[in-house]
């Protein structure tokens, strides 16, 4: 899901970014209470103390997502995106992505939009939306309704907001991450050049959630100077922390954007492969909020 189509390394234009769960250093298990240093937590979340909103977008107004806020990925539909996945990525299609009912609709949809001039042969169509809006450490929370089927792979996440980016260098954040064949599973993980998928070394877990698929959750982020924290509905399960070795270990020091997509298929998303009957998909949003100190 890199955003940079044409980073320094190959290897980054062909991530299947958690495609090799097996390094994943921790796995979330509530029965368990975790070690003191251990990924894996179970600590109580919500806006910190000291918090105030930055900005936000609460879907309230029908149409095509606020152009002042959003803007769409079509980078690399003509050569295919990372992870080979199976869609095109469109740009203010209300098909797409659109606001309805107080929320954001990314839809994903079976069918080939060949008189695209980017179009680079998918039989699928979706979304791909980039903050205009960037921060360096706060809290984030969106409240969102991820689809159910065979070959989603919504995302909620963020990355450097520059021209210029080196994966996994510049890093990564995965607040959110979901994919159909694992459907009981939240994935919460970053990159970076010292811990990535591509060594076998990413640092996330796998929170067990039952039936998360069509109902309503809201998923957050605490980035500091110190460390990450991944949560759900008011709880963190998940902290990464600064070691204070430099960049490979933290290159989190630098203003992010955040990002909401459904991915089709790829590496990871598809692989137990794509059920087209289950589609049209849409992965809701009801709103999103920024806090920082």
């Amino acid at each position: 899901r890199f955003l940079q189509e044409t980073p320094v390394s190959p290897l980054a234009r062909f991530m299947p970014l958690l495609a090799l769960l097996l390094p994943l250093t921790a796995q979330a298990d509530p029965s368990t209470p975790p070690a003191a240093d251990s990924l894996a937590i179970d600590e109580p979340g919500g806006v910190p103390a000291g918090y105030t909103l930055k900005w936000s977008d609460e879907f309230n107004t029908p149409g095509l997502p606020d152009a002042a806020l959003w803007t769409y990925d079509t980078r690399a539909n003509k050569h295919g995106w990372a992870n080979h996945e199976l869609q095109y990525y469109s740009d203010a299609r209300p098909e797409n992505a659109r606001v309805e009912d107080g929320s954001l609709i990314i839809e994903a949809r079976k069918e080939d939009l060949s008189s695209k001039p980017d179009w680079g042969g998918q039989h699928y169509s979706s979304a791909r939306l980039l903050s205009k809006n960037t921060y360096e450490y706060g809290y984030v929370e969106v409240r969102a309704q991820l689809p159910c089927g065979l070959g989603v792979w919504p995302a909620i996440w963020q990355l450097p907001a520059k021209a210029h980016m080196e994966w996994p260098e510049d890093g990564e954040i995965d607040i959110m991450e979901y994919v159909g064949w694992d459907k009981d599973v939240i994935y919460h993980t970053v990159h970076t050049g010292a811990y990535n998928h591509v060594k076998g070394t990413q640092k996330g877990i796998l929170k067990a959630m039952p039936d998360v698929c069509g109902q309503w959750h809201t998923y957050s982020l605490l980035w500091t100077p110190d460390e990450i924290k991944e949560g759900i509905d008011g709880r963190f399960y998940y902290r990464f922390r600064n070691e204070g070795t430099g960049k490979p270990a933290w290159p989190f020091d630098q203003a992010h954007m955040l990002i909401l997509n459904l991915a089709v298929g790829g590496d990871f998303g598809g692989k137990t492969g794509v059920d087209d009957s289950t589609m049209p998909w849409q992965f809701k949003i009801d709103y999103v909020r920024v806090y920082q100190k």
